[in-house]
């Protein structure tokens, strides 16, 4: 028998808004991973389409309503049987971005976005959970210096550094150089106790984080003694040329134009470069032009150069960090229509 679902019509003639069709589930698919437990997964597409009553026995999907409707559930049902195919468990956040996709009619299929695996650890695979997240990752294979603007929880970071690992293990690139800039890396920084590295660390230690999460924990001090992954405040990376690495600068809203362009110009052979920040969390001191918002605008159009951008719509940490994103843009811009003119809001 075809792995593939078997669909039949039966229109009635006296009702043609409301086709009824049935799909028949492959029996070699689990039905407990496509409906998920206590059917949680089958409850979303009804939720997802409350004008299409879903029934299922055994392993047929019998659906009724607006033949439109019916037609992306089917659709819906195929491309999770892909991912599940492909070894992915299901989970309610995946169904709801398969329909999203298929509404929006994007030119990549669902299954294609949610199956990309970019490294995988202990286990856990990391991939693009979203269709901008996948674009993203795509491009940071096409070109040598990609920009991943957004808000948080979009992934910018955590995606960049998957494939900064995946490079140096595929053999790509010699080394991986994180780095970051210390907002407070003046005079303040130097009220703070202990060592430099002391000083630097609480800047840095969200990268440490994400190779943890990537690579075997034991690995990392001898890959960093080695200088195979560099962790360092952007102050270091002043001076250098930067040869076959993948070099990843993170929170650049809070570099200046200076310091972007210092670190753009680090750029060496064989090296890919990663961008990341929110043009909407910038830190630096009142007067200080952000980097990032700058250099929009300075190399746009140039080849090997992409700009990525990620929405709201691409947080993929708790469903209410993209709702808090959202609703703290609806403020912001209640703030500014009430902002008098020539006159800065505190």
């Amino acid at each position: 028998m075809s792995d593939h679902p078997r669909t039949n019509s039966d229109e009635e003639p006296d009702s043609p808004q409301r086709p009824t069709h049935t799909v028949v589930i492959p029996p070699s698919v689990s039905m407990v991973a496509l409906l998920g437990p206590r059917d949680e997964l089958l409850r979303t597409m009804e939720r997802q389409f409350p004008r299409v009553e879903i029934n299922v026995r055994g392993n047929e999907f019998r659906m009724t309503g607006p033949s439109g409707d019916v037609a992306l559930v089917e659709r819906t049902i195929d491309e999770l049987l892909v991912v599940i195919a492909a070894g992915q468990p299901l989970n309610r956040d995946a169904v709801e971005r398969s329909i999203g996709m298929l509404r929006a009619r994007t030119a990549e299929r669902p299954a294609d976005v949610l199956t990309m695996n970019i490294v995988s650890n202990r286990g856990r695979t990391i991939r693009p959970k979203t269709l901008n997240q996948k674009r993203y990752v795509d491009a940071i294979d096409r070109h040598t210096i990609v920009f991943g603007i957004g808000p948080a929880g979009t992934g910018k970071t955590y995606l960049a550094m998957a494939k900064a690992v995946a490079a140096l293990q595929a053999k790509q690139v010699n080394r991986i150089i994180l780095t970051r800039p210390a907002v407070e890396a003046g005079e303040r920084l130097g009220f703070l106790p202990g060592t430099l590295n002391d000083k630097i660390d609480p800047y840095l230690r969200p990268l440490y984080d994400a190779l943890h999460d990537m690579l075997d924990p034991d690995s990392i001090p001898r890959l960093m003694a080695a200088g195979t992954i560099e962790v360092a405040p952007l102050a270091y990376m002043r001076g250098r040329t930067l040869n076959d690495a993948f070099i990843i600068l993170d929170e650049a809203q809070n570099t200046s134009p200076e310091q972007m362009k210092m670190f753009l110009t680090r750029l060496g052979f064989g090296s890919t470069m990663v961008i990341t920040g929110d043009i909407t969390q910038i830190d630096l001191p009142g007067g200080t032009s952000s980097g990032l918002k700058v250099v929009q605008d300075i190399l746009q159009g140039i080849d090997d150069v992409h700009f990525a951008e990620l929405t709201s719509v691409d947080v993929v940490r708790h469903r209410l960090v993209g709702e808090i994103v959202d609703a703290y843009g609806r403020w912001d811009d209640r703030q500014a229509r009430h902002t008098p003119r020539g006159r800065e809001a505190r």
